[in-house]
């Protein structure tokens, strides 16, 4: 018979959406959830009794005895574990166990309660995403390729070592067509394994490639050859050859200039299955961009070099420009990125040219290209398109802010930039005009004809930059007149934080505080966070606000103390930029160096999101800051990862239940079930729970039978100054959960 705690356990894991079962110690289940039943289409009445061990994993009786005694005799009374499991129907489904031990209240060890977490479906997903990232990359590699490079050769040898070292694939191989023989003539040919690309050679070596080869069929249809099963695909030369090598897959792919195959690109797989419609619809897309590079380098050829330069500055000339530019916006749309554009003119250079001569004007232009060529680094961004006018192009644009901090940094350091002519010193003003791609122009002549629409605005009304689009302009010169406040407000100290109290649930006593940045903007007061906490994370300008709030939660904490109150500990939220650097650690350990108890009234508050990031990094950086005596607290639980795997794992002391679902406990069982949930694993992981968000004494009604440890909101207390803290919180008796309610 089960144990009153076991029944207490079977009641909470009951209508939990992940898969549950107990069984005793001879592994006969003693308990099964309807989630798990529904998984693996069993009823309860036909596995109750039986070995968890024989239904789910097909042991044989001996077998799982062994394995039973053995997990039953390991040291802890924790364990993960992920097992594949079988369903009725003898489908196959992989769990993440997260099993706990259970003993009688004398001790002794009764059986054990499991919890998994169905992850068939997600790893079945990140091997598709991972293969896709496999094709992405070499994607993006070669379109990255393609703008820079002006030699057959070079593209071809780079294609295929980008494909290799970027996208995993073991072999790649491009051919030109010889059109006497109507073979494939490989020009290079890349792999990670010498044997392999031997064992190719003596492939294309030994193939005549007349008939009903997949290479026969790309030149004959000008479409991709798919062999998903290499070694049994009839059209697959050699098939023998290819098991032996280990490749599971191939595709040949047609590369078209002037609508004819002049050659291919072959890529080979490990697995099986590799080539289908999302892979191939990139693939294609690739070969594409590698017979439009082809064409381009054959038409450079074709022409005069010096035609598309500009023989005073060595720049590329207008035309030559816009070629880059409309590859360069190729690969910005593959890659989903932005790309600006912005337009120079140069402010009396007519004056200059007039009245020094013309050998000074042209000195200065030269000049000007060489300052340009230095501070942009790429002279392959760079053009003189007319007279006085010059054009800069910025690739791989993520927000549009980038372009306005890169055109004022631009304009400031030309105006303090000297130029020498004719013996004497100076100082050339300028005018910009920016367009942005895509929304100022899908093509390189649109979006070069609206850059110029913008500096002729710029010109005539007076400013010293304008976008093409007015709301633009008007956008970015707020938010980086609100980003130079804010580096001000830094280094002026305006920055201040509040504290709001958090409360023991059951006691009604002080239990900690929670550090929230404000800024006290001398002309304006207190700015609303949601106005410049997202500037401060866009520009990174959080890691040293938030480097400031830790030096002075910690300073309040000390004085505090010093002055003989109740202090109490302080969380302070930290940023997904300070869990990144590589001093965080540092950081912390120099933080509460500075007092032997300033560790003890910190606590670090991190998202769930923020530690999946980079997991193995984080948590050894989280094992590292607890060896400091500093707590660390899960803030906004259930709204990121929420894998109950994972949360064992995690160094921490405290989950913090996020404000939505404490709103919905009021709104019927289920809200308050989820919660109930939460509180229950927590606990079982020895974590404390803290609600944030109770604003209603209903709410605090329902978190106190729910057995919750503290909460923080508006029912109790807003954020204040610590000023109002201490006199508020720290010398007055708080109020008691049953006074709360009262008022």
């Amino acid at each position: 018979m089960p144990s009153c705690s076991e029944e207490r356990l079977g009641e909470v894991l009951r209508n939990l959406d992940l898969a549950t079962v107990m069984f005793d110690r001879e592994g006969r289940i003693t308990f099964c959830n309807a989630y798990l039943l529904e998984l693996t289409g069993w009823r309860l009445e036909q596995i109750l009794g039986r070995d968890a061990f024989e239904v789910f994993l097909r042991f044989e009786r001996g077998d799982s005895q062994t394995r039973l005694a053995t997990q039953l005799a390991a040291t802890g009374d924790k364990w993960l574990q992920e097992s594949e499991i079988f369903t009725r129907s003898g489908e196959r489904r992989l769990v993440r166990w997260n099993n706990l031990r259970l003993r009688s209240e004398t001790g002794q060890v009764t059986g054990v309660a499991s919890v998994g977490e169905d992850i068939t479906d997600r790893r079945q997903a990140e091997a598709r995403v991972a293969y896709l990232n496999r094709v992405y990359a070499v994607l993006s590699g070669i379109n990255s390729l393609i703008v820079r490079v002006r030699d057959r050769a070079e593209l071809f040898r780079d294609a295929c070592r980008i494909a290799t070292t970027q996208g995993g694939f073991p072999l790649a191989m491009m051919g030109t067509v010889d059109r006497h023989t109507m073979k494939i003539v490989p020009v290079a040919l890349e792999g990670e394994d010498p044997g392999v690309v031997a064992g190719i050679k003596t492939i294309l070596s030994l193939s005549n490639g007349s008939v009903n080869t997949m290479v026969e069929e790309v030149m004959r249809t000008k479409m991709p050859a798919i062999a998903n099963d290499s070694q049994n695909d009839l059209r697959v030369a050699f098939r023998e050859k290819h098991a032996e090598l280990g490749c599971g897959s191939m595709v040949v792919l047609p590369v078209i200039v002037e609508n004819e195959v002049m050659g291919v690109l072959a890529l080979y797989a490990r697995e099986k299955q590799f080539f289908h419609e999302e892979e191939m619809r990139l693939l294609t897309e690739l070969a594409g961009d590698i017979g439009f590079a082809i064409d381009h380098i054959d038409t450079r050829e074709r022409f005069d070099y010096l035609a598309y330069y500009d023989a005073l500055t060595g720049l590329a000339n207008r035309n030559l420009f816009l070629d880059r530019l409309a590859q360069h916006m190729r690969s910005a749309s593959t890659s989903g990125q932005q790309l600006g554009l912005f337009l120079i003119d140069l402010e009396r250079f007519k004056n200059i040219n007039d009245t020094l001569g013309q050998p000074a004007g042209d000195a200065l232009l030269q000049q000007v290209a060489d300052w340009l060529r230095q501070t942009v680094g790429n002279a392959d961004l760079l053009t003189r398109s007319s007279a006085d006018h010059f054009a800069v192009m910025l690739p791989n644009v993520t927000h549009e802010e980038e372009v306005g901090r890169q055109v004022e940094k631009t304009l400031d350091e030309f105006i303090a930039h000297a130029f020498h002519l004719n013996g004497q010193e100076f100082r050339i003003a300028a005018k910009i005009g920016i367009a942005l791609f895509p929304h100022d122009g899908t093509d390189a002549g649109t979006l070069f004809k609206h850059a110029e629409v913008a500096l002729k605005k710029a010109k005539v009304g007076g400013d010293r930059y304008l976008f093409y689009a007015q709301r633009m302009t008007e956008t970015v010169a707020g938010r980086l007149t609100l980003e130079n406040q804010l580096r001000r407000a830094l280094d002026r100290e305006e920055f201040v934080l509040h504290y709001q109290p958090k409360v023991n649930v059951a006691t009604g006593e002080l239990a900690g505080a929670e550090a929230l940045i404000r800024w006290n903007d001398p002309a304006t007061g207190i700015v609303p966070p949601a106005r410049f906490i997202p500037i401060l994370e866009e520009t990174g300008l959080i890691y040293e606000v938030g480097r400031w709030a830790l030096h002075r939660a910690i300073a309040d904490y000390l004085r505090w103390l010093r002055a003989g109150l109740a202090a109490v500990r302080i969380a302070v939220n930290v940023s997904p930029w300070q869990l990144r650097h590589r001093d965080f650690v540092a950081d912390i350990k120099l933080a509460v160096g500075i007092d032997p108890a300033a560790a003890a009234g910190l606590e670090l508050e991190i998202t769930e999101s923020m530690v999946m990031q980079d997991f193995k990094r984080n948590i050894a950086s989280l094992h590292a800051i607890r060896g400091l005596g500093v707590c660390i607290a899960i803030d906004d639980f259930g709204t990121g990862f929420s894998s109950l795997s994972y949360l064992a794992k995690l160094p921490v002391d405290t989950l913090k239940i996020d404000r939505s679902f404490i709103v919905d406990m009021e709104g019927g069982r289920e809200g308050s079930a989820l919660v109930a949930t939460i509180i229950s694993l927590a606990h079982a992981l020895n974590l404390k729970v803290v609600a944030e968000g109770v604003e209603t004494a209903e709410q605090l009604q329902l978190l106190n039978s729910l057995h919750c440890d503290e909460f923080q909101g508006y029912l109790y207390g807003k954020p204040v100054p610590i000023e109002v803290f201490g006199a508020k919180y720290l010398t007055e008796r708080v109020a008691t959960p049953q006074t709360l309610v009262a008022d």
